[in-house]
């Protein structure tokens, strides 16, 4: 949080927005942490959300504390799975949930769990007007902090409007015993900064969206960080779990700071989301968020770098041109690099691994754009190129 103001302290873009969040404790006794904030707010009436696994991991421990501790009244909420067996962020989760809320007398809500706990609790506790508190088990999405949900309605993914934490209780005790392909979910979901970042670059150059030079540097110093420990991450070292959960942490806070989710989101979630609403339509199992970011961030690597080669003007136009062409080749690594990374933390390293066939990716790169039709990124701007030649 103090990088975070000293960064905003540099920066008049004009663009920052408030952020409510009250404190992020990282560490061995988060956990307990929990209970003397909730005490400390005078937090009664608790909801926990939590899935059979997230459950097991700390909810159960967590409920222990708070009834013990806080001497709060506490009800557990456990997301069921749909018919493929995943929890998902859909109606019937959110309805389940808001169906435990009660209105005038729920006091806080406490998301035990990774990425879709947390969706589901945002978007319940901004519509039932109840803050919510965020109790991570891995560290396998940045978007803990965020103020938007993606959730899933009628099969389509699209992002509403919700509710941030005002407050984060990450345990590294919790954290570290995370399973390995979440934990390789999160460095994945950090590895995709590598084109989101190149892509706001492009949108702010070429389209004019707006850009914040502070949420810019935080990203960015975040992926380094989370680069620079990549083999301690796959080791599950304490002090690697402790530095992916502190960028992907960071990553949120400039989303939040920022207002808008452009420093951490470009081409690679587009086809990351396009590629779940897919799965979604076949009936088939969901794939991890992160691994499925990772590996479209290689496949946009690889095409942003084939194009910055062409160097088409209408793509690259001036006055901008050489700024932009030398930024892919400065901060957009060789698809090999990345799939480097991600072998050595044990992630999915190409579309054949991960479980999407040939079809369906060539279909996402050609159609991703539409997931965000408004974000102006370089896939968006080939796209259409490529479409106008056609007619």
């Amino acid at each position: 949080m103090q990088n975070l103001q000293e960064q905003a302290s540099t920066c008049n873009c004009g663009h920052h927005e408030k952020i409510t969040l009250e404190t992020v404790e990282i560490g061995n006794d988060a956990l307990e942490q929990v209970a003397q904030y909730t005490e400390r707010r005078q937090f009664q009436r608790m909801v926990l959300v939590v899935d059979n696994n997230t459950f097991e991991a700390a909810g159960e421990r967590l409920q222990q504390l708070l009834s013990s501790e806080a001497e709060a009244i506490i009800t557990l909420c456990t997301i069921d799975p749909n018919a493929s067996g995943d929890v998902v962020a859909d109606e019937a989760s959110i309805v389940q949930l808001m169906l435990s809320v009660e209105p005038g007398i729920t006091d806080v809500i406490i998301a035990v769990g990774a990425g879709t706990i947390h969706d589901i609790t945002r978007f319940a506790a901004y519509h039932m007007h109840v803050p919510f508190i965020s109790v991570p088990t891995a560290p396998s999405v940045d978007g803990f902090t965020s103020k938007g949900a993606p959730v899933l309605l009628r099969g389509s993914k699209i992002t509403i409007p919700a509710s941030g934490p005002i407050a984060i209780f990450a345990d590294s005790g919790v954290l570290t015993q995370a399973p390995q392909e979440l934990i390789a979910a999160g460095f994945g979901d950090m590895l995709g900064k590598y084109t989101s970042l190149l892509d706001w670059q492009y949108g702010r150059h070429t389209a004019g969206e707006p850009y914040c030079e502070a949420a810019y540097r935080i990203t960015r110093d975040a992926l380094v960080a989370c680069v620079s420990q990549a083999e301690a991450i796959g080791a599950r070292t304490e002090q690697g779990i402790r530095t992916l959960t502190e960028a992907l942490i960071a990553s949120g806070l400039a989303m939040l700071l920022f207002g808008q989710s452009h420093p951490a989101s470009g081409a690679e979630h587009h086809l990351s989301h396009y590629w779940e609403m897919a799965y979604l339509r076949r009936g088939k199992r969901q794939l991890l968020h992160g691994a499925k970011v990772a590996v479209a961030c290689a496949e946009v690597a690889r095409m942003y770098r084939e194009l910055a080669a062409e160097g088409d003007p209408a793509l690259f136009p001036e006055p901008v041109r050489a700024e932009l062409l030398a930024r892919i080749a400065a901060d957009v690594p060789e698809p090999s690099r990345l799939r480097e990374l991600l072998r050595t933390v044990g992630a999915p390293v190409s579309p054949d691994e991960l479980g999407v066939d040939e079809e369906l990716l060539h279909r996402s790169l050609q159609e991703a754009q539409h997931v965000r039709p408004n974000r102006h990124t370089l896939l968006k701007a080939f796209n259409e190129q490529r479409l106008s030649t056609l007619h």
